[in-house]
């Protein structure tokens, strides 16, 4: 157990004023924060004025976690104190205010505990003080908390809404940062509000609602109101937010399959690359090189070859990862697509845009973590909420965004990062869970900050999978960044503050094992930055290896012996990166990820038998993975029967995925397609699912053209002026193969390059591996139709190739293409 539990220095008390109830905050003794008010608005009603007293319980909470990403993980022990102070309002109602006082801060939560039926919180009395001596790191308030954290003496805030964390220092040593904890779909998030400054310059923060109006039950009717205490160092080691949430659930106090670690991720520096089978192949191979453990295909991923790309990298142990927008999981029957992602080997999601903290919103945050959960798969949340404990009660959530991070390079070349906002972060958004903010950024536009200050980024951000934003080529271009990033470790034992202030420089300290990781970002002009190390007891004469800042190279490296500190001199807005290790051990110990052999699944296309079943043979010792409502059973040791759901339609497919031991928690794969055989009729081939696919340019497009890179990007096909309903758009060099299974008699169609284009195609029909048809298409020119008998084949293939390097670009529409059986 890694927490030792130590006398608190923070201390809390109630008191019923003539103002009403309030809350007083202590460290050491000394007041920190005085008469803060208490209550809330429910009905329309104000309780927390003229409320009497009616009891006040308490007891002492001991309880222990385990968290399997974040700053420290582990199994962490802890120790609150708790009083429960029950009011009763002049109309009868009854209320209280459960008061959690920890040794790095405090927190509140209101309950209505005899309420009949429900009610509506239309208010909050809870509000902080600031002193007018102080000084504040904030952001604007925006749902998804992507504007940028700038820092404020309190004299000069402006008033206005401004979101968490809030951080504050009140004086030399005194720091204050104000969130919540507790967060589920019964509740709306807050934020807070600064008025207007009181006469002796200081400024009052009110806790406001995202909604106008809350429906609440008997119960807990707000989250945890947090208020950390203490030094920078206190607050950044700080597991206060976890120790508030509620425990994990019986089911996943195990969830070992939650694995943290380092993605590849190719959408900031090629955006259309989702849709690209071979890139992503690229960015698994050298990820794999690197060490790394994940794969994240953003935007543009298409079906027909996300088992392939699985399988080919969990040869690597590589798991991938595949994004999506919320409202695409908006119903009970979109979240069935998470059963079907998991069923192919799909090891985590990235959902994206939920950008709300309406109580609506949360409801859809605990359907997802609920089904996540169940189904054993990781979730990174983007255009998000911030942390608010979930790290502990759903330990598969290994990133949120709410942070204006390096995909804003993209979008907003007018509104690049500064050094100074990134310096805020590991004092305010960090502090409260892991952030994705895609570090490690070389290769931005109009970038201010060093290689140094960039690479610094990946041990000073911490997120449970680090997303690193450039091109892998980008990495391995720079020796010493790459060799850095590929010793960095997937996770935390231990996370401490070394040096720095929010104004000027952040020296972050994380521990792996028996070695220290240690990242430098600053903001300012160049100077030397001295490292302590008393904290990290790495021994005398540590062995420790820097990469910084160099003015001809960009980056440059040293390595040495310490015992008490070290210096490295930074550019403007620069930073660095170090590893420390104790003496007579290793500094280096990155190896690639070992290629094992794929698992042998026969046949890799396996048509439905009349009594409803196929049948595969595997390795020895394999197990399968089936879509939801399917079923199987074991024959001999390699042989397998498979049933699947009997809503599969005629010409529609299945994928079976086929396991065995791999690279630790990780199985290789590979898949089978089961088809459910084609009956009489005639089928739109635009209708029938591929069996592979290539495409310049994005994926190949049902009825529509290619259009570009983005999938479902095309327009009405039209060649030579004529428009056509069905068919498949696709930009040469492309090929798309289907599976007839032997069934069809005949394939009609025509082919023409589609008049959002120029150039010329030679395009051709395989059946079976065998050209049936060829033709020359050429821009402006009607269509060439074809009617092939294609009787006994199994495999059809359209493919299509420029004429000359000059046609590249051209789009061709195969139109009114028909099976018929």
């Amino acid at each position: 157990m890694s927490d030792e539990i130590r006398p608190r220095p923070v201390g809390a008390v109630v008191r019923n004023a003539d103002a009403g109830v309030e809350l007083t905050v202590t460290w050491h003794g000394e007041i920190v924060l005085d008469r803060i008010p208490l209550g809330f608005t429910v009905n329309g009603a104000e309780v927390g004025t003229n409320a009497e007293l009616v009891r006040v319980s308490e007891r002492t909470v001991r309880e222990s976690f385990r968290l399997r990403s974040g700053k420290s993980t582990g199994l962490h022990a802890y120790e609150h104190h708790e009083s429960v102070h029950t009011f009763r309002t002049g109309e009868g109602v009854e209320w209280q205010v459960v008061v959690r006082t920890a040794r790095d801060g405090v927190a509140i939560r209101y309950l209505l505990p005899a309420l009949d039926g429900t009610a509506r919180i239309t208010g909050d009395r809870t509000a902080v003080t600031l002193p007018a001596r102080s000084r504040n790191w904030v952001l604007d308030y925006q749902t998804w908390y992507e504007t940028p954290r700038f820092g404020v003496d309190t004299t000069d805030l402006a008033p206005g809404a401004y979101g968490f964390p809030f951080l504050s220092r009140l004086d030399d040593k005194t720091h204050i940062l104000v969130t919540e904890s507790g967060i589920d779909g019964r509740f709306a998030g807050a934020h807070v509000v600064a008025g207007d400054p009181e006469p002796d310059g200081s400024r009052t923060l009110r806790f406001t609602l995202a909604d106008d109006s809350v429906e609440v039950a008997r119960g807990a009717v707000t989250p945890w109101r947090v208020i950390l205490v203490g030094t920078l160092p206190d607050l950044v080691s700080s597991l206060l937010v976890e120790e508030l949430a509620p425990a994990v659930s019986p089911d996943l106090d195990d969830a070992t399959w939650v694995r943290p670690g380092r993605a590849a991720w190719s959408w900031w520096s090629d955006f259309y690359s989702g849709a690209q089978l071979d890139k992503q192949k690229h960015f698994v191979d050298v990820a794999a090189d690197l060490g790394w453990e994940h794969l994240l295909i953003d935007c543009g991923w298409e079906e027909t070859w996300v088992p392939e790309i699985v399988a080919y990298a969990s040869r690597r142990g590589i798991q991938v990862h595949l994004w999506t927008i919320w409202r695409d999981l908006n119903s009970p029957e979109d979240l069935r697509k998470l059963a079907l992602w998991r069923s192919w080997g799909v090891a985590g999601i990235k959902v994206d845009f939920m950008e709300s903290e309406s109580k609506d919103r949360y409801r859809w945050y605990d359907s997802v973590l609920l089904e996540t959960a169940r189904l054993g798969l990781m979730v990174n949340f983007h255009g998000s909420v911030i942390p608010r404990g979930w790290a502990r009660t759903f330990p598969q959530v290994i990133g949120y965004e709410a942070i204006r991070g390096a995909e804003y390079y993209v979008f907003f070349e007018d509104q690049a990062l500064t050094a100074a906002h990134n310096v805020i972060q590991p004092f305010t958004r960090n502090i409260v869970g892991g952030m994705d903010a895609t570090p490690v950024a070389f290769g931005a536009a109009n970038r201010t900050t060093s290689d140094g200050h960039e690479l610094g980024l990946s041990v000073a951000f911490e997120a449970g999978i680090t997303h690193f934003a450039d091109h892998v080529d980008a990495y391995t271009d720079r020796p010493a960044a790459a060799r850095f990033l590929s010793e960095l470790a997937p996770a935390w034992d231990e996370t401490v503050l070394l040096a720095g202030d929010p104004d000027s420089h952040a020296v972050i300290a994380r521990r792996s094992g028996d070695r220290w990781f240690v990242g430098c970002i600053a903001t300012g002009e160049a100077r030397t930055i001295r490292v302590p190390l008393e904290h990290l007891n790495a021994g005398p004469d540590a062995q420790v290896w820097i990469v910084g800042d160099d003015a001809a190279t960009g980056l440059a490296e040293r390595t040495g012996t310490v015992s008490d500190a070290f210096e490295v001199e930074v550019a403007r807005d620069g930073g660095f990166v170090a590893v420390v290790a104790p003496a007579g051990t290793e500094v280096f110990r990155s190896e690639p990820r070992p290629t094992h052999p794929e698992p042998v699944v026969h046949p890799a296309v396996a048509d439905i038998g009349t009594d409803g079943t196929a049948s595969l043979t595997t390795d020895v010792g394999a197990r399968l993975r089936l879509p939801a409502g399917w079923s199987v059973d074991r024959v001999g040791e390699t042989g397998w029967v498979v049933r699947p759901d009997s809503s599969l339609r005629p010409g529609q497919l299945g994928v079976v995925t086929v396991e065995r031991q791999g690279d630790g928690p990780v199985p290789v794969v590979a898949h089978a397609r089961v088809v459910q055989p084609l009956t009489p009729g005639a089928y739109a081939l635009s209708d029938l699912p591929m069996l592979s696919f290539a495409n310049a340019d994005g994926p190949v497009e049902r009825d529509q053209s290619n259009g570009g890179g983005n999938p479902r990007d095309g327009q009405r096909m039209r060649v030579a002026g004529q428009e056509f309903e069905r068919g498949l758009g696709t930009a040469p060099v492309s090929e798309a193969r289907f599976h007839l299974g032997g069934r069809a008699e005949t394939f009609t169609g025509a082919v023409g390059v589609d008049d959002e284009s120029t150039g010329r195609a030679r395009v051709s029909v395989l059946a079976d591996g065998h050209e049936i048809f060829t033709a020359t298409v050429e821009a402006g020119k009607p269509v060439t139709t074809f009617d092939l008998p294609v009787h006994g084949v199994r495999t059809l293939c359209l493919r299509g190739e420029p004429v000359t390097p000059q046609d590249v670009g051209v789009h061709v529409d195969w139109v009114s293409t028909t099976v018929h059986i």
